[in-house]
């Protein structure tokens, strides 16, 4: 199991650069950074985890912020944590997203959800009924353009024509019953059940889920809908996000599978989360490297 670190990054946390370096020098799998384009001061939409972490409206765009640690380092993974794709035009995204991929060698992981801000997503123009549709249309536009030939896609919600798009992203394409996936690694985020673990069997490589609450239950689910599909096995990939590490809770989510656990780090500056850092380096070393899989 790999070990990795998000948190939320802004214009008075640490910066990207100085994380980035420090997070591949103690041996950390990957930086996963989260999303939000703005907050709504008119918020009505309740925030999931309790009280706004005032962070959220500081937020650094999360490919430009990943851009800056791909180029200071060699083996670090990437990723999102989760990038709101219902919020952005897909073909201007499938071109950041696989220019990203190319930059750093293949490094990039695109996690992805469907948002909790009602109101951010109207400012998007982004229907709060039919998200989960949209978000599924845009990645296949995606998936569109980053095949290998060019590929028309004609959906509810979007469409592309055939087009020639490069670059390509990096990992090659994985078999499904519809068809090879393009595309970097794709994680969908959310709440177990048989529509969302559907949706990552149908156009993605795995689920991130928030904690491991649950996981006992809901892998063996998961893991049939995945086989069901015509998924091989060894191909579905489970990250776990905002994990508070001990050395219990990871030999427990090894043992049940998990690829990766994200711990979170404080939205602080450089010097508090490299304490933080240090504290955690203990848990680093119990990643085996067996099942390294960028």
């Amino acid at each position: 199991m790999r070990v990795a670190a998000s948190l939320y990054l802004t214009d008075q946390t640490i910066t990207p650069i100085r994380l980035a370096q420090e997070l591949e020098q103690r041996g950390y799998a990957a930086l996963y950074l989260p999303e939000h384009s703005h907050i709504p001061v008119s918020r009505e939409t309740p925030y999931p985890g309790g009280e706004l972490p005032p962070e959220c409206a500081r937020m650094l765009n999360p490919l430009v912020a990943l851009a800056q640690a791909a180029a200071v380092t060699e083996r670090l993974g990437l990723g999102t944590n989760i990038a709101l794709v219902g919020q952005h035009d897909p073909i201007d995204l499938a071109k950041q997203i696989a220019t990203l991929d190319h930059l750093s060698g293949g490094r990039f992981t695109l996690g992805i959800g469907y948002g909790w801000n009602r109101e951010e997503a109207a400012d998007h123009g982004t229907e709060w009924r039919t998200r989960r549709a949209l978000v599924r249309d845009r990645m296949a536009v995606m998936r569109a353009l980053w095949a290998d030939q060019p590929t028309a896609y004609e959906g509810e919600f979007e469409s592309v024509r055939a087009s020639d798009a490069h670059p390509k992203p990096v990992r090659a394409p994985r078999p499904r019953k519809e068809g090879p996936l393009y595309g970097p690694r794709t994680l969908i985020g959310g709440a177990a059940g048989p529509k969302l673990f559907a949706h990552i069997a149908e156009y993605a490589d795995g689920w991130l889920p928030i904690g491991g609450g649950g996981l006992r239950e809901n892998l063996p689910a998961l893991r049939t809908a995945w086989t069901d599909a015509g998924r091989d096995p060894a191909d579905l990939y489970v990250a776990l996000s905002a994990v508070e590490p001990t050395e219990g809770k990871l030999a427990h989510y090894a043992e049940l599978g998990v690829d990766e656990a994200i711990v979170q780090l404080p939205a602080r500056g450089e010097a508090e989360v490299l304490r933080t850092l240090d504290e955690y380096q203990r848990y680093v070393p119990l990643a085996p490297a067996s099942r390294e899989r960028h």
